[in-house]
Parts: structure tokens; sequence; C-alpha cells
């Protein structure tokens, strides 16, 4: 059976392509117009609707639900108000990184967890003899990120909170009559804002905001679009820039937070009392410094870029669409020093960009390295530089 979100009546009605992918097992709009860049400027100059219903969604409650998430989560949960979002990982034991999320904190013992695959028996297993209760509401919460530079004012004219929660808070309101929880979350890194509601109230809530909407520039967007975003932004995918470590084959497939770029999530871990899992392996990392990569985001030289191309006597290509793929990242010797994972051509930027991994002693903001690139059947070498991430990252996000 093919599953459908909550809001799949109406993003059907609106895919003018009939372009659809798969995501969690749910269907997911590729793109709805002809052009996946129409989206995404839309995001990035009005406003653009994605639906996010397909992520799975654990709720878990009781007296013990933040101890049992301390132990758990690998960023500390106690420094989540209730009132507030985080974004968080989980570890396995040898501090590889599982899984990446989104939780939500509406009450003192209350929480909202996505994520990106199947992790309800892993939880379970995990309880003990702790007083929580973990529920899998998958399919009876809708999602609906409304992001870019408009998402505040229009989102406000129906929820008025929104107007002043900050980076990563939570407002209550009602919508159509449907109680909605609004996060101030999103995958774009542009300004944004995520609808949760009930299934059930789904499509109301969605006809109230969509017409709410009109005359503003805004349109929905699918995967192609987001795709785009998410790498200017510096935001990383499961099974393309990192892999779950319960799946990895070798060591060479998993990852730790650290050589993600999430290092900041471990601050204050000296005064930091939490058992959590994966502690003990990374404390020995950071200690003896044994992190074999630094995630880090590459800008390519376009002069050289052009310059190869002219040679083969071809118009060098600026194609905006994602590839995800490896490409490796060599050091002036001709020594292999990482890889990229993702790489495209940045509207915003006028950049070929990448997020790639790298040696650490070549991952200060500003080094040159060497970019293996297929021209005409056989490799050339672009020069590029390391950049800190988000390379795209507007002051209205977090403003």
């Amino acid at each position: 059976m093919i599953r459908t979100s909550p809001f799949h009546p109406r993003t059907s009605a609106l895919n003018e392509t009939g372009l659809w992918e798969h995501w969690s097992g749910t269907l997911a709009a590729n793109r709805y117009q002809m052009s996946d860049k129409f989206e995404y400027f839309a995001v990035r100059n009005a406003a653009g609707v994605f639906d996010s219903s397909p992520l799975y969604k654990y709720r878990i409650h009781g007296p013990d639900a933040e101890r049992f998430l301390s132990g758990l989560l690998t960023r500390d949960i106690r420094t989540c108000a209730p009132g507030n979002a985080q974004y968080t990982i989980w570890c396995d034991d040898r501090g590889f990184v599982i899984e990446d999320g989104v939780i939500l904190r509406p009450g003192k013992d209350e929480f909202l967890l996505t994520a990106a695959e199947p992790n309800l028996a892993y939880f379970e297993d995990l309880i003990g003899r702790d007083r929580v209760v973990i529920e899998e509401v998958s399919d009876e919460i809708g999602v609906l990120a409304v992001q870019g530079p408009r998402s505040r004012d229009l989102l406000a004219r129906l929820v008025p909170d929104v107007a002043t929660i900050p980076f990563f808070g939570l407002a209550k309101g009602d919508i159509a009559g449907a109680p909605v929880t609004i996060s101030r979350t999103g995958y774009s890194g542009d300004l944004g804002y995520e609808v949760w509601v009930e299934a059930a109230d789904a499509l109301n809530v969605w006809d109230a905001m969509w017409d709410s909407f009109e005359g503003y520039g805004v349109l929905p967007f699918g995967l192609a679009a987001l795709g785009m975003l998410r790498i200017e932004a510096g935001l990383l995918l499961l099974d393309v820039d990192f892999s779950s470590s319960r799946y990895g084959w070798t060591d060479e497939d998993r990852s730790t937070p650290i050589e993600l770029g999430w290092s900041w999530m471990l601050r204050g871990l000296a005064d930091d009392d939490r058992a959590f899992i994966g502690r003990r392996a990374i404390e020995r990392e950071i200690a003896e410094r044994t992190s074999r990569w630094r995630l880090t985001g590459l800008i390519l030289d376009w002069a050289e870029y052009d310059r190869i191309y002219d040679r083969a006597g071809l118009i060098p290509p600026k194609d905006h669409t994602p590839i995800h793929e490896e490409y490796f990242v060599y050091d002036d010797a001709g020594v292999q020093v990482g890889y990229a994972t993702s790489l495209m051509y940045s509207p915003m930027l006028q950049r070929h960009i990448a997020l790639a991994r790298v040696r650490p002693d070549l991952a200060a903001p500003g080094t040159a390295v060497r970019l293996e690139i297929d021209v005409n059947h056989h490799y050339e070498y672009v020069t590029a530089h390391t950049a800190r991430l988000p390379l795209y990252n507007p002051a209205r996000k977090m403003a």
C-alpha cells in the first residue's frame, strides 16, 4: 500500500509535474512546478510551503522522560526549557552517530522527537525502570514547513504569538478552529517555521493557511528545491552526508559528532554529569584527538573551473541540481585528504559549493585543496577553498 501524508489531497492537486518520490515509505513531491529553481527562489525571496509529514515522530512522556532522554541523546535535553525545541542527535556506545532529529518540548514531562528512520524498538529497549512512555505518532500528526523571509509575518496573521518566538521556540494557537503548535524550525537555513497539527484537522488548516497566503508569492516546494536549500545551509542529509552507525558495514561508513561538525552540541561537557550513550568514546576522541575528518564547506574557484572546461571545448556547466556522490579531495602533492558528499551550483552565491570532509589539519577556513571532477571522460582537478558552514546564512534566520 502506498502511504500518503494528511495533506496529500492538497499537495497532489498542486503537483503540476506528477513527480513523486518515496520518503520514509510515504509519497513526497519531487517538485510541483516545471522548474525546481522557481520553488527555490520562492523560499529565498518570499516563502514556500513544504510537507514534512513523512518524518517519523515519537511522543515521549512521563515523570522520568527528561532523565530517559538525558541518557539517550548526545545533546543535553535539560538545557531545552518547556516551550522550546532542540536539534539533537543520538549515538551508539562507540560514539558513532545513529541519527539526528528535532525534539519539541511542549511541557515539562512531554516531548515530541522526529527521526528519518524507524527508531521505536531501539528507544523502547532502553527504557529500563524509567517511568516513561514512548508512542509512535507518525501518522497522527501532520507537519507543514513554512520557510522564507515572509514566513513570520504570514503565520503571525493566523497565530499572533509567532511574531515573538525565538529561534527554536514554540507557540500554540488555533488555525481554522484547530489547535496547532508552531516551532521556529526548518531545513532551509532561512527564517522559517513548522506547523504541527493533528492529522484529522490537516486539510482545514492547510486551506486556511493557503487562502491567507494568496498574493504573497508563496509556492509549495518539493524535495528537489529542499535539497538545494539545505546544502547552502550546511545541513546534513542521512544516507548522503553521513550514514547511521546501525547500518555501516565498516567504521569507514560511520561518523562521530565531532567529525560531522556537531561538537557545538558538546560545549560544557566537562560540567555535564550525564552518562549518555557514547560519552566515554566521545571524551576519548576529544582528549586523544583521533577525529579522522572535519566537516567543512567548499567553494570552488570559478575562474579555474571555467578554464578547465574552456580547454576541453565545453561550456562550463552551472547546474543547480544537487549531486549526491563522492568527489575526492586532494592536497597539492596529490594525496587524498578527504571527500565531498554533496555538490551543487548555488543560485544565491553564484558559485559551485560542496559539503565535504577533510583532514582536521586542513579544515581551517580558507585552506586550498583540489577537488577531482570528471571532464570529457578523464579527471581534472579544480582548486577549492574550505569555508565555514553555513555557506548561506541570512541574518533574518535567527533575528
